[in-house]
């Protein structure tokens, strides 16, 4: 069993802990999140060989799946109280020696960081723009949806007028790590989820089994309306249905 996640704000490390104090025992190696996905694309690409930086508008497990694959990188929390001057003749001046710009989930996002986002895939030539995911909206609370690392990818494609390299689920690029990596036969994986969009699509997309739980933000009326295109192989109320056992009674009715 595998771990996916689409939140890049923490490493596999870091999600490692978050299983720890649950008490559930789950090696690094079987937990994928999108930071790691963008690290992993950077090790793919041989960006280390070029001598450039990342930068890295984000939180801290991108920070840290950075540092495991020794590519240099500076933003993330250290720029998330900077504001930058914008008095006459005043400009922010950026790093030339920056060849990717790496973007998840920021909680601090601010101007600063767009501004030297921009700057650095607009005047640095061939610098890369990576997103972790695209995800339209999130859920930081059990009370209502917050404004997902869509919003902060759209910030800075619409500033730039590039597309960016999406490591996250839809893409490939996780499925393709674990297959070429493990040598797993995709025909014979499941992908489970609750969001259609992201887990689903991640799984019809790449030739996986999908099947999505209830328990999340999906409801049935939504999975089972007109407007909905993306269809799993299979849906349950939740992944503690897996770990139902049910015994088949039957009933043997005696004439005498």
């Amino acid at each position: 069993m595998y771990f996916v996640t689409n939140n890049s704000t923490k490493s596999r490390a870091g999600y490692k802990k978050k299983f720890d104090s649950l008490g559930l025992s789950v090696p690094a190696e079987e937990i994928f999140s999108s930071s790691f996905a963008a690290a992993a694309y950077l090790e793919q690409t041989k960006f280390k060989e070029s001598g450039k930086k990342v930068y890295v508008v984000g939180e801290v497990g991108i920070q840290e799946e950075l540092d495991l694959i020794g590519v240099p990188h500076f933003g993330g929390p250290e720029d998330g109280g900077k504001v930058p001057d914008m008095g006459p003749g005043c400009l922010v001046d950026h790093d030339h020696d920056v060849g990717a710009v790496v973007v998840g989930f920021d909680r601090n996002i601010n101007y600063y960081k767009i501004q030297y986002a921009q700057l650095c895939i607009n005047e640095n030539p061939g610098c890369e723009f990576i997103a972790t995911n695209t995800d339209a909206v999130t859920h930081l609370t059990d009370a209502q949806e917050w404004a997902g690392n869509g919003s902060m990818v759209g910030a800075i494609k619409g500033c730039t007028g590039q597309e960016p390299t999406v490591v996250g689920k839809p893409s490939p690029l996780m499925i393709d790590y674990l297959c070429d990596k493990l040598g797993l036969d995709r025909g014979r994986i499941c992908m489970v989820g609750d969001r259609l969009d992201t887990d689903i699509l991640f799984g019809t997309d790449n030739g996986l089994k999908s099947l999505l739980v209830l328990s999340g933000v999906t409801t049935e009326e939504k999975l089972l309306s007109q407007e909905n295109t993306i269809t799993p192989d299979y849906y349950a109320d939740s992944i503690v249905d897996f770990f139902i056992d049910e015994n088949a009674q039957v009933e043997v009715e005696t004439t005498v």
